[in-house]
């Protein structure tokens, strides 16, 4: 079978604009992409088109001008111009082929037939042979100078001939059948020293297009065939299926391929870069090179590390496609390499054929996604083997090099079922393992590795960060140099310069001695600019003293105790969202296993700089999950403060992810901005395996039966199943079903963190995971016909929790919450105790786990810290904040304060979580006043900090009386600034003479500074405001209760 090549390289003085050209060899056709906006088209394609009959067949290349409003089909007006070459005549040469030449365009004249005979046809022979006759048809020229160049051939000619041929334009043949020679562009023998006379505007794209196809054309494999039944030209190719496809014709190869991933790069959207493979990551390493440059080294033309890697593997025949757009818009690149695997022990040598794909290409980070098909190997046909590349900027290293981090996850995609699934999963699995291995160990050849020791040193990290901060004048000189500051010393300056030349006047108008008046409107309106611009100087100058004064309350505070440390470094924010007119005041709120950290806050900033370390405290588990919120601040009490919020799941993160990443926040605001934090992240275990130790043996007593280490092997297995991180420890497992539609026999994993599930059913897996934190209730069912007699195990989730494991929940309740069904334990009772047991101790948060301990010992006994930080009342100014006559009695409302069962209500309702009061209890040195410690926890409604409440109350005066005053002072915690002031309360409480039965009820709110800061004002305001309407929310509650129950 005979194919036709056409190298269609370019068009000149065309008689439209906005064009393309259509090609048709028999039965077979195809069409160049659209060129816009130019008289001089160039297009570079190739094409192939495979030949019946040399004698009859021939190629018609038509023009059409291109019109967006001439629908599907194109019209014969969009027409201009035809040129019909007989393949014959290409055969005819001595070399079957035709070099560069111009061929004129043809068409019909007006008043002919709109259809050109076949037979009658413009033949085009070499210029040495003699024009064939023409038929009796008329023709015009499309143009006067309308041509295209073109180069064809009947077979494949090598690098060094093409090149040759390809800047030789032949003599240009007219429609008239004379010869009309065009400027011929010769190259001379030596091409570097003698000049070339130029074509146009197509000299540099040819030069382009022949460097392209020295690389080409370096293959002599033979083109497979195409399908009989196609109506698109096939294109040059390296695998046997693509001839089957209806494609289009290639882009050009440029042969600078830095030049193709810049264009890529410019024309790419905000791309996310795509989730690791399911099959899971088989090479993790980071190297002392950009990611750019390793970019370039894995997928470069002519790779030098490519070259030694098919030497070390054994790869042979080799046929490298160009690098070409999968599509018009120009955003993803891609190429097909075919190459013959070495035979091993068990498979022999076969061809495998490998398509690469560009995801994201951003100069920064790459993502290659590369499907390998090898048909040849036992069921070859039944799946394909993906694998994803991703380059990722490393972590800075202290000698100020740049790091790249290469990740390859894999996968097999089975388009077809076949019962051999997993032994092919094995197989292929142990191939990778192997092959990558290799990759590797050629890779650090060409490039240094970066040792996992040097990345993970939290002690030089923190170091090099502490290192970081700017000094106090280079933070003045970038605060105070804008214009208001500049105007303002400039309008200062010019006013006492203005005095000092200025004499004494006398007093006009109401003036008199030492008392000088404006004497115009002018006057009066400069002094107004001046002082507006002196006050706006003033308050820049107490915002900046403020800030420097003013540290986060757990910047540098040292984490205590043995066990697991979260240590995060909060280095810097980016485009963070300004939700008033005036650019906010950011800080940052990081809470991990119930415990809260503080950063500072940095004024009247988008783009902050904290280069602060905040260290939580030791922990018997691991942390799972680290929450970060980004607050302007106002007030400890605000609720529409928030800037953005992220949440980072630490098991799906390696350490050296968490080390150095950027966090997006989440958040209308947030998102629309594209706000980000960038964290370093550390999490140490201080005391080893004596901390797993030391926890199984907690456990043992939760459970009520031995705990046992598991062995490497079975935690290795473990963390490969669900793609966990080394520091991930199994505890138990059991054998057991998930009740789905149809029940899977799996097994059940529990570990320090997560719940697991893993089935292997005939080679399809179902696995999933979700936190213990996750969990919002467990539940026993009875046994039914469907779990075979056997009881069920219910976990639910909290809603919009667990998403990632929806595909194993048995069903969606309407509150948003997943259910899971697990039945057929081998013992229900063992499995489901320790379930319990680990839930319960990992749900509790430290606070809880605090309450529960105090409720478990004798008197209660009050905290150190809230005993010292009660304060007189009389030491704040109080305001009066609610006044009110109620219809309840002093010893009814006194209720409130008893620690019964209406206090508790009360507070319950009014977002009080774990509410603990202790007794009253007189006072030493004065018998006649009773004091008492309280405690609990604002839910999120009250405040966004959830922060824990401690408070001290003392109480003077009796119902009998006639009046009773209780004066409170309250530590709020896990707030910002909570160490400089105390919140101060006052109720006082008198029997009303009017009425019987009634009482009236005064309320005083004040705040007592400890410290003094720049936010007193702000944060003063907004306790007050908070607490007015709590206090008369509350009142009201113990109104309606007490009226309540008087009346039942």
């Amino acid at each position: 079978m005979n194919r036709l090549y056409v190298y269609l390289l370019e068009g000149k003085e065309w008689p439209v604009k906005d064009s393309y050209l259509k090609l048709k060899v028999g039965k077979y056709k195809s069409k160049t992409r659209v060129i816009k906006n130019s008289d001089n088209p160039i297009w570079n394609e190739e094409f192939v088109f495979k030949v019946n009959d040399i004698d009859d067949d021939e190629l018609v290349v038509s023009g059409y001008h291109y019109n967006e409003h001439s629908g599907f089909f194109n019209s014969s007006l969009d027409l201009f111009g035809r040129v019909k070459i007989p393949v014959w005549s290409v055969a005819a040469e001595e070399d079957q082929s035709i070099n560069s030449t111009w061929f004129s365009f043809v068409r019909p004249a007006k008043g002919s037939s709109k259809t050109i005979d076949k037979d009658c046809v413009f033949y085009i022979v070499n210029i040495h042979q003699q024009p064939n006759a023409l038929c009796p048809y008329a023709f015009e020229e499309a143009g006067l100078d309308s041509k295209v160049l073109m180069m064809l051939s009947l077979h494949e000619r090598d690098a060094e001939e093409l090149n040759e041929n390809i800047f030789h334009v032949q003599p240009s043949i007219k429609s008239n059948g004379l010869k009309e020679w065009e400027a011929v562009h010769v190259v001379t023998e030596d091409p570097f020293h003698r000049k070339l006379k130029k074509i146009g505007e197509g000299k540099q794209l040819v030069k382009a297009f022949a460097g392209r196809l020295e690389k080409l054309f370096q293959k002599n494999e033979e083109i497979t065939k195409s399908d009989e039944s196609s109506d698109l030209s096939t294109i040059p190719s390296d695998y046997d299926d693509c001839m089957e496809e209806q494609l289009s014709p290639r882009s050009p190869r440029n042969n600078n391929f830095e030049a193709l991933i810049e264009m890529m790069q410019s024309t790419e959207k905000e791309t996310k870069m795509p989730n690791n493979l399911h099959g899971g990551v088989i090479l993790d390493q980071i190297f002392v090179v950009t990611s750019k440059d390793l970019n370039m080294l894995l997928f470069g033309p002519e790779s030098p590390f490519q070259k030694d890697l098919r030497e070390v593997q054994g790869t042979s025949d080799i046929q490298e496609g160009p690098w070409s757009w999968k599509s018009e818009d120009k955003s993803c690149l891609t190429r097909v390499i075919t190459y013959k695997k070495a035979a091993t022990k068990l498979v022999k040598a076969v061809t495998a054929t490998e398509e690469q794909t560009y995801l994201k290409a951003n100069g920064t980070e790459f993502a290659i996604i590369a499907s390998v098909s090898t048909p040849e190997v036992p069921y070859g046909t039944t799946f394909k083997v993906e694998l994803l590349y991703k380059m990722l900027p490393g972590p800075e290293q202290s000698t100020g090099k740049e790091s790249a981090r290469l990740l390859v996850s894999w996968a097999i995609n089975f388009h077809q079922n076949t019962m051999m699934k997993c032994m092919i999963e094995g197989g292929a699995r142990q191939g990778l393992k192997e092959n990558f291995e290799q990759f590797s160990r050629v890779l650090s050849n060409h490039v240094s590795v970066l040792n996992s020791e040097d990345i993970l040193d939290k002690n030089h990290v923190l170091a090099t960060l502490q290192s970081e901060h700017q000094s106090d004048r280079e933070l003045a000189i970038e605060y105070f140099c804008n214009f208001t500051v500049v105007s303002t010393l400039f309008m200062v300056l010019y006013v006492l310069l203005h005095i000092f030349y200025s004499g004494p006047s006398n007093p006009q108008g109401l003036e008199f001695h030492g008392f000088d008046l404006p004497d115009s409107i002018g006057e009066i309106i400069t002094s107004a600019i001046l002082v507006l611009q002196l006050e706006r100087v003033y308050y820049m100058i107490s915002h900046f003293i403020g800030a420097r004064l003013q540290r986060g309350s757990d910047h540098g505070i040292k984490s205590q105790g043995d066990g697991w440390v979260l240590t995060v470094a909060l280095i810097e924010g980016s485009n963070l969202p300004s939700m008033d007119p005036t650019v906010p005041d950011p800080y940052v709120v990081l809470t991990c296993n119930g415990k809260t950290r503080t950063s500072s806050v940095q004024l009247q900033t988008l783009d902050p700089q904290w280069n602060e370390i905040l260290e939580f405290d030791a922990a018997e588990e691991p942390p799972s999950v680290l929450n970060i919120e980004v607050f302007d601040f106002e007030g400890p009490f605000d609720q529409v403060s928030s800037l953005g919020h992220a949440e980072i799941n630490f098991l799906k993160h390696t350490s050296e992810e968490l080390a150095d990443m950027w966090v997006s926040l989440r958040g209308k605001p947030a998102q629309s901005s594209q706000s980000k934090l960038h964290l370093r992240i550390f999490i140490e275990n201080k005391n080893g395996v004596e901390t797993i130790r030391d926890y199984l043996m907690k456990m043992e007593k939760e459970v009520g039966k031995k705990l046992s280490l598991r062995s490497p092997h079975s935690n290795s297995t473990f963390q490969r199943i669900f793609g966990l991180p080394p520091e991930e420890f199994l505890i138990n497992d059991f054998s057991c079903s998930l009740k789905r539609r149809v029940p899977l026999q799996g097994r059940l994993y529990l570990s320090a963190r997560i719940v697991g599930f893993y089935a292997n059913l005939f080679g399809h897996k179902t696995r999933f995971f979700f936190l213990w934190e996750d969990i919002e209730d467990i539940q026993v069912l009875p046994p039914s016909l469907v779990t075979v007699g056997s009881p069920s195990l219910v976990i639910i989730l909290h809603k919009c929790r667990g998403l990632d494991a929806r595909h194993g929940a048995k069903s969606l309740d309407d509150e948003g919450r997943l259910h899971f069904h697990f039945h057929s334990f081998v013992s229900f009772s063992g499995a489901s105790r320790t379930i319990k047991a680990l839930w319960r101790t990992r749900a509790l948060v430290s606070e809880q786990k605090t309450h529960v301990e105090e409720e478990q010992q004798d008197g209660n006994p009050v905290p150190q810290e809230v005993s010292e930080s009660f304060l007189d009342p009389e030491d704040g100014k109080m305001t009066k904040v609610y006044s009110a006559e109620l219809p309840v009695s002093i010893k009814s409302l006194l209720y409130m304060f008893d620690g019964g069962d209406l206090e508790h209500k009360v507070m319950t309702k009014s977002g009080c979580l774990h509410y603990v009061a202790t007794a009253w209890e007189p006072l030493p040195s004065d018998s006649e006043t009773y004091e008492r410690s309280i405690s609990y926890k604002f839910n999120r409604h009250v405040s966004i900090f959830g922060g824990e409440v401690t408070s001290m109350q003392q109480k003077t005066g009796s119902s009998s009386d006639g009046g009773c005053i209780v004066n409170e002072s309250m530590v709020l915690h896990d707030v910002p600034f909570n160490d400089h002031f105390r919140v101060l309360l006052r109720y006082q409480i008198e029997k009303n003479t009017m009425a019987h039965r009634c009482c009236r009820c005064d309320v005083f709110v004040g705040v007592k500074w400890l410290k003094s800061t720049k936010f007193q004002q702000r944060i003063s305001r907004n306790i007050i405001g908070k607490f007015t309407r709590r206090v008369k929310e509350i009142i009201e509650l113990v109104e309606r209760e007490i009226l309540l129950a008087n009346h039942q």
